[in-house]
């Protein structure tokens, strides 16, 4: 029986599946990243719809209690890990910015 929660869960996959071919469609993503995107949000659809099909790994080889609190761990890795990108490509995306505002400055002499 699918509870509320569930239902939410599966609609928000649904969404953001969509919206990821919506951007994929628009050439903001390449193929490989539309992929890996794709892959998650139905990987995130099919934990919405049997959340019981990570009770081997969660209970029996993680020795974690609830699921719910591997699914948190995991979140938080994952954010994580994408700050990290997001910082690494700002900061990357600054200095790129920096170098040709010195460059200008000089070739315009001010």
């Amino acid at each position: 029986m699918i509870i509320g929660i569930q239902i939410f869960g599966i609609l928000f996959g649904l969404f953001m599946l969509y919206l990821t071919y919506l951007y994929q469609k628009k050439r903001q993503l390449t193929t490989r990243e539309w992929g890996f995107w794709s892959v998650l949000w139905i990987f995130f659809i099919i934990l919405s719809l049997i959340p019981s099909s990570l009770d081997f790994l969660v209970k029996d080889i993680l020795q974690m209690g609830r699921t719910l609190d591997f699914l948190i761990v995991i979140g938080f890795m994952f954010l994580i890990g994408i700050s990290f990108y997001n910082y690494s490509i700002v900061r990357r995306t600054e200095k790129r910015v920096e170098e040709i505002v010195r460059k200008l400055a000089i070739r315009n002499g001010r």
